[in-house]
């Protein structure tokens, strides 16, 4: 399966950018997770339907990493962050929303 990380308008790469930030031990949780989700070995890690076709996938230390699997060989990563409570932060959702209708316009397609 194929990656797409989420790029700002100035190119900056921000999933990346947030694995980087983390402590040595969650930094290399997150991109063992990545590489799982690139070979498609969904059955070692832990995701779950977040709403409508957006998922996440959980890694060491309550951090989350939001995407859409736009076909069998796609995935497009959308927003990561640290959960810190129950519920998604309204922030984090805003933007994972937004991010999706965002691509579902540039696809021609619905996500959200």
């Amino acid at each position: 399966m194929i990656l797409h990380n989420y790029l700002s308008n100035s190119g900056r790469d921000l999933i990346y950018e947030y694995i980087n930030s983390l402590p040595e031990a969650e930094k290399i949780d997150g991109y063992t997770v990545l590489q799982h989700m690139e070979k498609g070995e969904f059955d070692k890690i832990l995701f779950k339907r977040w709403e409508k076709k957006v998922y996440e996938v959980y890694f060491q230390k309550n951090n989350r990493v939001f995407y859409i699997t736009v076909d069998k060989e796609n995935i497009y990563l959308l927003h990561s962050c640290r959960k810190q409570k129950n519920k998604t932060e309204k922030k984090d959702a805003n933007i994972v929303r937004k991010r999706a209708k965002e691509l579902g316009n540039m696809l021609g397609r619905k996500f959200i």
